[in-house]
């Protein structure tokens, strides 16, 4: 196999940093209502491995509706993903990994930013599909909640396994089997999203905040601390304080969790409910600790020593966004090609160089530490297994769960 050599042009890090109050729009608008192989086929004794290792082959599971590919007529791709979200050069036109798997395997990337929401980007595409036409994407990256509505409409195609063999080895365990797609048989993470406990020294002046608890309960904090308005995450991790399993709660554990916050709103310890832009609130000092996104906390750290983070030992959540193949795609082989690609420890370890968030690719450590070694020593990007062991997902919602408890979140908030 080819040797991918990183672009140099500019260092990852500080790149990343110039463009960290840029990302955290980005990251707001990503969270903000609801908050084929490059090495070569699998063996048929590969596939097999694939099936008893918990990943179906293609064909072992009732899948969305099919199209005639032209994958091999048309050497392009339609790639549609958030703003911020891939590697680009010095001059910020050029994306360097994206040029180089055209430049191994002859296909051309039509690279669009226009997912902007979940929900709007729901509303745009949900027309053609629900009528069985083409997207005029070959390629989506959407948060693990709307991923998992597409796959239960049956509006995306189950994936060949033969065309990901580095995407079905190289998958983090932490990723690997999400309750909302059993052994990844229609989605890939393109990057894992953690939600953690910032909190600001200087503000906090001696003050040992350690769990949501202490958020909570501690009256030296009243009136500095903040919580999300994306409801998986601040339930999660408030549900995760009370030692209940965000992946098996029942409707009174919620209930419970929504009066928890309830009290604390009601005697003015939680300052407000915020999406990204409590990254000026924690680093302003308003906030001396709230509820965080790693991804946001690694460029935070860089700008103001102030700035650090803590894991509970109740535990964090974490999410995905995740590249997923819509019905009647026309380059549904030369999709899958490319989400293998960004499984090869090089691309994926430029890609969380420059981005910052979770990567889900095992062995990428290696290749990050020749670009960023502080990125490749973050647990924040590479989580270490003990980390991993702490991380817990939100559990997938029937439509009417989903309903009710957005609801009552939206009351807490005040939405």
């Amino acid at each position: 196999m080819e040797q991918y050599e990183p672009d140099r042009l500019t260092p990852p890090r500080a790149a990343a940093v110039r463009r960290s109050l840029s990302n955290g729009r980005a990251a707001l608008t990503r969270r903000s209502l609801l908050r084929a192989s490059a090495g070569g086929a699998l063996t048929l004794g590969g596939l097999g491995a694939l099936s008893a290792c918990g990943i179906p082959a293609a064909g072992q599971t009732a899948g969305g509706t099919s199209a005639e590919d032209h994958s091999a007529q048309e050497k392009t791709v339609n790639f549609s993903n958030w703003t911020e979200y891939m590697d680009v050069d010095a001059s910020g036109k050029r994306h360097p990994t994206l040029e180089e798997f055209t430049r191994r395997t002859g296909i051309s990337v039509k690279y669009t930013e226009d997912i902007n929401d979940n929900n709007e980007f729901f509303g745009k595409i949900k027309p053609q599909l629900a009528a069985g036409q083409d997207t005029d994407r070959d390629l989506i990256v959407l948060t693990d909640w709307l991923a998992a509505r597409l796959i239960r409409l049956g509006w995306v195609q189950k994936l060949d396994a033969s065309l990901l063999p580095h995407a079905y080895a190289n998958l983090s365990s932490q990723f690997r089997s999400p309750d909302w797609d059993p052994g990844r048989a229609y989605s890939y993470p393109w990057q894992g999203i953690s939600t953690v406990i910032a909190y600001n020294k200087k503000a906090l002046d001696g003050i040992e905040v350690t769990s949501v608890s202490d958020m909570l309960d501690n009256p030296r904090l009243k009136g500095r601390v903040g919580f999300l308005t994306e409801m998986r995450d601040t339930m999660g991790m408030t549900l995760l304080d009370m030692g209940k399993d965000p992946a098996k709660f029942s409707d009174d554990d919620y209930a419970a969790a929504i009066a928890r916050l309830q009290k604390a709103v009601d005697k003015g310890q939680i300052r407000r409910f915020t999406g990204n832009d409590y990254t000026s609130d924690i680093t302003s000092g308003d906030f001396a600790a709230c509820i965080a996104w790693a991804g946001d906390v690694v460029q935070l750290k860089a700008d103001s020593p102030d700035i650090d983070f803590v894991i509970p030992d109740s535990g964090y959540m974490t999410s995905s966004d995740n590249m997923l193949i819509p019905n009647k795609a026309r380059h549904k082989a030369n999709a899958e090609r490319l989400m293998d690609y960004y499984y090869e420890p090089q691309p994926a370890a430029q890609l969380a160089a420059y981005i910052n968030y979770v990567c889900p690719v095992d062995g990428v450590q290696p290749e990050l530490a020749k670009i960023d070694p502080a990125a490749a020593k973050n647990p924040l990007i590479i989580p270490d297994k003990a980390m991993q062991a702490k991380s817990h997902s939100f559990r997938s919602l029937s439509a009417t769960e989903e309903t009710a408890y957005e609801a009552q979140f939206a009351k807490l908030t005040g939405a």
